[in-house]
C-alpha cells in the first residue's frame, strides 16, 4: 500500500509538470510521540512518522529550509522539492524522529527555542501535562473564565486544554508564568516533567547528523506583544546560543506561533532579514516558488491518519497560492 500510495503520487507530481518544478512543500512538525498519545492521539507517533517519512523519501527530493532559500533565490529549485521542519525543540526530536529521518535518507531543520534546553519547558507544555497530571475529575477554571469543566476522559483533558491555551497564549511573558502557576494550584500538580525539551548535547547530535539548525527565539514569545528591541534581542540571542553550540552559522528563523499579522508584522521580517538571517517561515497554509518573500514562507503538514488521506492533502496543496503575508519585505534593504 506504501510503495502504491508513493507511486502514484509520484505520478500526480509529474503530471502537474511545470507547477510542481516550480514549487516548494514545507512540512511543519512540532513533536514525535515514541507511542500514541491518548490526549492527543492525531499528533504522529513513531510508527506514523516512519511510515510517512517512507513515503516523502519515495516522492519528493527533501532538501533543507537554507538549501530550499538558495534554490528559490537562484530559480534553480528541484523537482518535487521538500523541506521537513520541527519547531520549538523537544526532546523527542533527538530520540524518536532522528533515527527514522536517518533510516530513509532524509535531512531536516530544526528550529530551537534556546530558552527552554536543558531541563527548561513551554508554558502551552506547563498547561498540558498539568490536565494530563491531576487526579481531579473536574475542574473549576472560573479563573481562566471557562467555569467547571469535566476531566473524566481523555477527550475531556483535551478540550479543556484546547480552551486554556488560547487564553494564555497572548499574554506576556511574566503573565503566563502567572496563570501556570495558577492553574498547578488549581489541579494540585506540584511538580512538572523538566524532560521534555532537547539537551545542548542533543541539539549538536541533530548538527552533526546532517540536519540544519534554525533560530525560533529565546522564550517563544508572541513577536507583535514585544517592543522591536525586545524582539529583537529574542531574536538575536537564540541566534548567538545556537551557533555557539553547533559551531555553525543559524541563518533561518521560525517566526513563534507564525500567523502573519497576527504573531509577528512586517517589522519582524524586515528585523529578521538584517540580523543576518537568509530566511523565515511562517504557519501560513500554503506552497513556496521563486519570486516570493524569503522571510515569509508558507508551511503545511495534512492531517488524517490513514496514508494515503494525508498523501493525497499533501499533494492537494500543491495548487494553494492564498496564504496571507504581513507585508513583502523581499528586496528590502
Amino acid at each position: 500500500m506504501e510503495f502504491l500510495t508513493a507511486t502514484l503520487a509520484k505520478a500526480a507530481l509529474g503530471a502537474l509538470g511545470a507547477v510542481a518544478r516550480r514549487r516548494l512543500s514545507i512540512l511543519i512538525y512540532h513533536r514525535v510521540h515514541a507511542r500514541p498519545d491518548s490526549i492527543f492521539p492525531h499528533e504522529p507517533d513513531a510508527r506514523s512518522f516512519d511510515q510517512r517519512m517512507r513515503f516523502v523519501a519515495r516522492s519528493f527530493n527533501v532538501i533543507t529550509l537554507g538549501q530550499a532559500v538558495k534554490h528559490l533565490a537562484a530559480g534553480t529549485l528541484p523537482s518535487r522539492a521538500l523541506v521537513i521542519t520541527f519547531d520549538d525543540g523537544y526532546a523527542d526530536n533527538a530520540e524518536v524522529a532522528l533515527p527514522i529521518l536517518r533510516r530513509h535518507g532524509l535531512t531536516a531543520t530544526f528550529f530551537v527555542a534556546s530558552g527552554f534546553l536543558d531541563g527548561g519547558r513551554m508554558w502551552n507544555d506547563s498547561v498540558i501535562e498539568c490536565l494530563r497530571i491531576t487526579t481531579k475529575p473536574a475542574l473549576d477554571l472560573e479563573a481562566f473564565g471557562l467555569g467547571r469543566l469535566p476531566l473524566t476522559e481523555a477527550s475531556d483533558r483535551r478540550a479543556a486544554i484546547e480552551q486554556l491555551l488560547p487564553r494564555i497564549k497572548y499574554l506576556t511573558l511574566a503573565q503566563r508564568e502567572e496563570a501556570i502557576v495558577r492553574l498547578q494550584a488549581i489541579t494540585g500538580v506540584a511538580a512538572l516533567p523538566a524532560d521534555l525539551m532537547m539537551r545542548t548535547d542533543q541539539v549538536r547530535e541533530l548538527h552533526s547528523s546532517g540536519m540544519e539548525i534554525g533560530a525560533h527565539t529565546v522564550s517563544h514569545p508572541i513577536l507583535g506583544c514585544l517592543t522591536l528591541g525586545e524582539a529583537e534581542i529574542e531574536i538575536v540571542e537564540s541566534k548567538r546560543c545556537l551557533e555557539a553550540m553547533v559551531d555553525a552559522p543559524v541563518d533561518v528563523f521560525a517566526y513563534p506561533n507564525g500567523k502573519p499579522g497576527q504573531d509577528y508584522q512586517a517589522e519582524h521580517a524586515r528585523l529578521v532579514k538584517k540580523l543576518g538571517f537568509r530566511g523565515a517561515v511562517t504557519t501560513a497554509r500554503g506552497v513556496a516558488q521563486t519570486g516570493d518573500d524569503l522571510f515569509q514562507l508558507p508551511r503545511f503538514t495534512p492531517w488524517g491518519n490513514v496514508l494515503p488521506v494525508w498523501s493525497m492533502r499533501l499533494l492537494a496543496n500543491q495548487w494553494r497560492r492564498d496564504f496571507p503575508l504581513a507585508a513583502s519585505c523581499a528586496n528590502r534593504q
